[in-house]
């Protein structure tokens, strides 16, 4: 069990809500200030003071009073009107998330939305009855406003869930449990629910998470092909890494550090070179770089878990309704364009990698493109080539997001974030540079059965064993995207990726 509080969430506990659907449930102490905030919102209805969303029109139509008989219709045509997502559905993983950050956001008690509105969307979570969500259609200000709509509608009864993998009617799921919809929502409510940024911070902060485990594996691949290239260590001397300050550069090179011991094949000093090519040597300096970013961006995710990002805010004490920008996404979008940048350098380096490993000009002795009859095989050599188109397709999709605002609403909303599409393009570049690194680790395998696996490091044969009990050495040419495939899909075991690093200590 979770407790949610609205201040101390955490990117690991948001993983565990997400992924493996652990129960959530509301710190007592909250109660107060959401029953508080609610009953605030009933007395300016009574006072029929003009307070944006609460009795007024939306966007262009802020200025648009609202008789008081219709101000509940005022809140459920807004999530209608608002559902408005296009394309692929979310991963109920992403809409589980969605739920649990919007919930830790309302129970502050800013929102002035009730704690039984906010319980009935923590009872859809608990039971698994994830909203059908489409990722297309958020401008990331005022919020992710098509995203939440689409992941409230089921509050009322509305839209469409997934309920025991099954699309299914909202209304549906509640018969099937014997459960109840809320028979409407209360001044402020439709609002409370959809403006916020929670759509963009859960796309994002699950791509982050699995970001940092890409950190770890690319640093695993980088380890096994200077085995199989015989790579100098020196270049990972933490005298050396000291001396730059960079905190990732310093936690990469000790990882790296820890991942050769034992090695035979890549030691400190060769009588055949003197320094390795850059992919080699600046391992720490590369690979640390992202990790620094991921870090920077950990922070600024977990800060937004955390925060209020409604408009408008109830302020009891001071006896204030205030309409602000808490809902646009622009710290998120920044990080969320740096996080991609920072992954795509993980691709970009692990190509040329790649290239090495099968380039005979420049792969040590190994045969061309790791193959034992060149020219009547092909070996690896394609694999280079998709791994050369991934890292292409990851420099168009590094493109800013952020920078690319268009106005709406009539220009009243005439600068937004663009952040739900910086944390999916975000996303996409990781599942490219898992294909990436997948295959560096297919073919330093593939090197260092033909290099001879009894010279490695105790990790490096630990890493060798696992892959070849899956995916075997490849003597003749035959169809590599099965193997492909499969290698993709064991770094996304989690059990797989632990026993990886079994004995090693992960970065994150």
């Amino acid at each position: 069990m979770i407790v949610l509080d609205g201040h101390s969430l955490t990117l690991k506990e948001l993983i565990k809500i997400a992924e493996n659907k652990v129960s959530v449930s509301i710190a007592a102490d909250n109660k107060k200030a959401i029953d508080q905030a609610s009953k605030y919102i009933s007395q300016v209805v009574k006072n029929k003071k003009p307070i944006y969303g609460i009795n007024t029109g939306f966007g262009h139509f802020s200025q648009t009073m609202i008789d008081n008989e219709k101000l509940e219709d005022l809140q459920t045509n807004l999530l209608l009107s608002h559902a408005c997502g296009v394309g692929k559905m979310l991963p109920e993983t992403v809409v589980r998330a969605m739920m649990a950050l919007r919930i830790n956001a309302l129970i502050q008690g800013f929102s002035g939305i009730r704690y039984q509105t906010i319980k009935q969307l923590l009872l859809l979570l608990n039971k698994n009855i994830t909203p059908v969500v489409y990722e297309q259609g958020s401008l990331g200000a005022s919020g992710d406003l098509a995203l939440l709509s689409h992941m409230s509608l089921p509050l009322l009864g509305m839209g469409e869930v997934i309920y025991q993998n099954k699309i299914i009617k909202a209304e549906t799921a509640y018969q099937h449990l014997g459960l109840e919809p809320l028979p409407k929502l209360y001044p402020k409510e439709g609002l409370s629910l959809i403006n916020g940024t929670q759509g963009m911070s859960a796309i994002g902060g699950l791509a982050l998470n699995e970001a940092f485990k890409l950190l770890n594996l690319a640093n695993l691949a980088l380890t096994l092909t200077m085995e199989a290239l015989e790579g100098l260590t020196s270049a990972y001397d933490e005298k050396v890494q000291q001396l730059r300050k960079q905190d990732g550069q310093i936690a990469v090179a000790k990882q790296l550090r820890t991942l050769l011991k034992g090695s035979v094949y890549a030691t400190k000093y060769s009588k055949e070179k003197v320094q390795d090519a850059y992919s080699l040597r600046c391992g720490p300096q590369v690979h640390g770089a992202s990790l620094g970013v991921f870090w920077h961006v950990k922070e600024i995710v977990e800060n937004e878990f955390n925060a209020v990002t409604d408009n408008p805010l109830v302020f009891i004490a001071e006896d204030e309704v205030i309409s602000a920008g808490n809902f646009h996404g622009q710290p998120l979008a920044l990080a969320f364009d740096y996080l991609a940048i920072a992954v795509s350098e993980l691709a970009n380096i692990s190509e040329r990698r790649i290239e090495r490993l099968v380039n005979p000009q420049l792969n040590n002795g190994l045969p061309p493109f790791l193959t034992k009859h060149s020219g009547l095989n092909s070996g690896f050599m394609i694999v280079q080539y998709t791994a050369a188109s991934l890292v292409s397709e990851n420099k168009s999709l590094s493109h800013p997001a952020s920078v690319d605002s268009i106005p709406s609403s009539a220009n009243q909303e005439d600068h937004v974030s663009m952040g739900s599409i910086s944390a999916r393009k975000a996303r996409d570049i990781i599942e490219n540079t898992r294909k990436v690194i997948a295959m560096e680790l297919l073919t330093a395998c593939q090197a260092l059965d033909f290099k001879g696996i009894e010279g490695a490091g105790k990790i490096a044969q630990q890493t060798h064993r696992l892959i070849r009990t899956k995916i075997p050495f490849i003597a003749n040419d035959e169809a590599l995207y099965p193997h492909l495939q499969k290698i993709e899909k064991l770094l996304l075991d989690d059990n797989f990726y632990s026993t990886l690093f079994k004995g090693v200590d992960l970065i994150e």
